[in-house]
């Protein structure tokens, strides 16, 4: 299924993919081709990225740059050009010509300002910079990547396109208080398997989902005999004004698995309105995880 980026025309699928883990140098680039190629067959045509994302937007351009009619290429931008000052527009427009070169493309489909602080979008020319690379035909869609505060303010703006934030089932705060304010504008759900931290049967701490853990034991959710997996995707992938949910991976078998259970549907209702109470009823000022 094909859902509208907002109103930019752009046509992204229900599950997309985040290619941090395509990046790893030590994924074997072989392995990585295998994915990337495979996720286009399976029709999850939006390929995700960022400059810090290690190997990723070489290897999407060494990989499937000779496909790139097929895909969406969303990426990020604010840092990580050699020489240059992160956080200004001169990142902002040397992070569009390195993404470029890297990708083997002429244009960007996506472009998002990647979790900076809300000062920055404030206090800098990052924004004027991401409409100058848009107007210049670089750039298709100008969009916000983080949380909380500066998320707001990005919307508050009104000069993005579109917005990713984290949105599973222990990160809910955008579903009530985001997607409403949004509409006409393109969202992406970043993080809707929310790491996996049901993979660890004691605290996992210092890994990346450590936060997620504790909301997974305080919340105590009913799996009603469904794979985590599965109803993590099906519940975040289904809200009014998501556009698309990215999941990383560079598992083939996690892929064809999410690929089936987004092709499921929405969960029951009922299902995601008791979810729903459940964050409700533990949540603890639980902010959106950058």
């Amino acid at each position: 299924m094909l859902n509208e980026y907002g109103s930019t025309g752009i046509m992204l699928p229900t599950l997309g993919l985040g290619a941090a883990q395509i990046g790893d140098a030590r994924v074997v680039e072989a392995d990585a081709a295998i994915v990337l190629n495979r996720a286009l067959d399976l029709g999850v045509t939006l390929i995700d990225t960022a400059p810090g994302y290690g190997l990723s937007e070489e290897r999407i351009g060494r990989l499937i740059a000779h496909r790139r009619q097929e895909f969406v290429l969303s990426t990020k931008l604010g840092y990580g050009v050699e020489g240059v000052p992160d956080w200004t527009g001169a990142a902002i427009t040397a992070g569009v010509e390195r993404a470029l070169r890297l990708m083997k493309t002429n244009v960007i489909d996506i472009a998002h300002l990647h979790s900076c602080p809300l000062s920055t979008l404030a206090e800098t020319d990052v924004i004027d910079a991401l409409e100058r690379a848009k107007k210049d035909g670089k750039v298709r869609a100008i969009a916000y990547s983080g949380e909380n505060e500066a998320l707001h303010y990005a919307i508050h703006t009104g000069r993005f396109d579109g917005f990713m934030a984290s949105l599973n089932l222990f990160d809910q705060r955008v579903i009530a208080e985001v997607l409403p304010k949004i509409i006409g504008k393109g969202f992406i759900a970043k993080r809707p398997a929310a790491n996996h931290p049901w993979r660890f049967e004691s605290v996992p701490t210092g890994e990346y989902c450590e936060v997620y853990w504790h909301r997974l034991q305080a919340m105590q959710l009913n799996q009603h005999g469904q794979a985590w997996g599965e109803i993590a995707l099906r519940f975040a992938a289904n809200f009014f004004g998501v556009s698309s949910s990215i999941i990383g991976t560079a598992n083939l078998h996690h892929l064809e698995d999410s690929v089936k259970w987004i092709a499921a549907g929405a969960l029951d209702v009922a299902h995601v309105d008791a979810i729903r109470a459940r964050f409700q009823a533990c949540d603890q000022d639980w902010v959106g995880q950058i």
